[in-house]
């Protein structure tokens, strides 16, 4: 039976540090999530000038494809070796990425071009989710007081999310589509200083010999067992005649391919890329697949929320957008909440189920706009929907990491990222193909009505993750 993220053998002793240096290190840690923010948000706003100026309309969507399916694959990898080797060179190393990538993004004289220079940034996306979402786990053993520093982190997260495309609009329209992609390097200065400064370099120490071995074989394989499947959906139902349904086949069985050759030989191999322990009691399980459904409903309404505002009521891309702004702004003030109740919960799962709860209240919210709509119940809507999703991010990240041994939080905290990406993927094409066989307003209707059902499974998984004896067990070792 494993036991909840505390120091251990499997981590080198850590030199005391002061309440000021503790805060500079994760400030430093939100300063990259800020940074990985902007990088995935701040082209939304700039793509459709850029693909008119380097005259490539037929290759829009391999600009996002491209950073997308980097960053979904390299999430677990990176997560893994921030294990075996230590968070804080894999942090560096990613700011130091995405920033070279996003200045050459600027210089690029061509649709590949940009879309290898995109590519590139998601490997640093990656790299980056991978490590900032595990490193509070090195800081802060105690699982209560870690939950407020994860909230941090998801607050800087959403804000930096929602800021990103205003940003690059604005760039974009005052100094020309290059100069968007000049903001996220000159972030990546202030997180590179803060993070070499402030973040302890924490040396994991090997166990047995050949424990620090890279699994090469295990990592191509989980590679192609997570982007295969994702690369399968967009060329399925990519509109006209983008779309590649052969070739979109092949890949899926790629996909499950890899997956029935990973298993197996994870488990013959001494240092795993992926190690099944993580997976192996029901709650990790539980978890994930609760992840699978959170990120289906907030890219669902994130995605098709503003479409439904435009096409069928009337208002403009702009008024959507400001209209859609407090289901960005009230995940902090969601996680900041759940930070202060987490400590007096003897049960903390039910945190998780009152989110679920909550955001299938606000997918009913939003079902129930028409064209008489107010306002003030929009805004609402999204209101909700933001305070909900603010008790499940962190919460998901939170739980995994405690349910798993101390050598393991870093490939935990990837392997939910993972699922919630994977799950963003597939609930956005779900509804686009809704969309496609019938009407914008049937087809959205339809991706509510999934979300209302997400959200209410999320909540029922939460409620069969039993954190109490994890907890129990966490308080009794620490007396020990």
């Amino acid at each position: 039976m494993t036991t909840p993220a505390t120091p251990s053998a499997d981590t080198a002793p850590e030199p005391p540090r002061s309440k000021r240096d503790l805060l500079m290190a994760m400030m430093g840690v939100s300063a990259t999530v800020v940074l990985a923010a902007f990088d995935s948000t701040i082209v939304s706003t700039t793509l459709p000038r850029v693909a008119q100026a380097l005259n490539g309309m037929a290759l829009y969507a391999w600009v996002g494809t491209g950073y997308l399916l980097a960053t979904a694959a390299s999430i677990l990898i990176f997560g893994r070796l921030g294990d075996l080797f230590g968070r804080k060179p894999l942090m560096l190393l990613s700011v130091a990425i995405i920033a070279l990538g996003s200045i050459s993004c600027g210089l690029a004289q061509s649709m590949p071009q940009l879309i290898a220079f995109r590519t590139l940034q998601g490997i640093g996306g990656g790299m980056m989710i991978a490590t900032a979402f595990a490193a509070p786990a090195d800081l802060f053993p105690d699982a209560k007081e870690r939950v407020r520093w994860l909230a941090l982190v998801s607050a800087a997260f959403a804000m930096a999310s929602g800021i990103g495309p205003l940003l690059g609009g604005a760039a974009t329209q005052a100094l020309g589509w290059r100069a968007a992609f000049f903001i996220s390097p000159i972030a990546a200065v202030v997180a590179l200083f803060l993070l070499a400064r402030y973040f302890p370099r924490i040396r994991p120490l090997a166990t047995q010999a050949g424990s620090r071995r890279i699994d090469w074989v295990g990592s191509l394989l989980l590679v192609i067992a997570v982007s295969a499947p994702l690369a399968a959906m967009e060329l399925a139902f990519a509109p006209g005649d983008h779309a590649h349904p052969m070739l979109a086949l092949a890949l899926a069985l790629a996909g499950v391919a890899a997956i029935a050759l990973l298993i197996p030989y994870e488990r013959r191999v001494s240092s795993p890329i992926f190690p099944l322990r993580v997976i192996a009691r029901p709650e990790p399980q539980l978890l994930n697949v609760a992840g699978l459904a959170v990120g289906a409903v907030m890219f669902i309404l994130i995605f098709y929320s503003p479409l439904l505002l435009q096409t069928e009521m009337g208002y403009t891309p702009s008024e959507a957008g400001l209209l859609l702004t407090p289901l960005v702004a009230a995940i902090p003030i969601g996680s900041i909440v759940n930070g202060q109740l987490f400590p007096k919960q003897s049960e903390p799962q039910r945190l998780m189920v009152f989110g679920g709860c909550l955001l299938a209240v606000g997918s009913l919210m939003v079902l129930a706009f028409g064209k008489d709509t107010s306002t003030i119940w929009i805004l609402a809507a999204f209101f909700v929907n933001g305070c909900a999703l603010g008790f499940l991010l962190p919460n998901l990240t939170l739980f995994m990491q405690m349910l798993s041994e101390r050598r393991d939080v870093g490939i935990a905290s990837a392997l939910v990222q993972t699922t919630r990406a994977i799950g963003s993927a597939a609930g956005t094409a779900l509804v686009g193909i809704a969309i496609a066989r019938s009407s914008v307003l049937q087809g959205v209707r339809i991706g509510l009505v999934i979300c209302v059902a997400l959200a209410l499974v999320c909540a029922y998984l939460a409620h069969r993750v039993k954190m109490k004896n994890v907890l129990t067990r966490a308080a009794q070792r620490r007396k020990a």
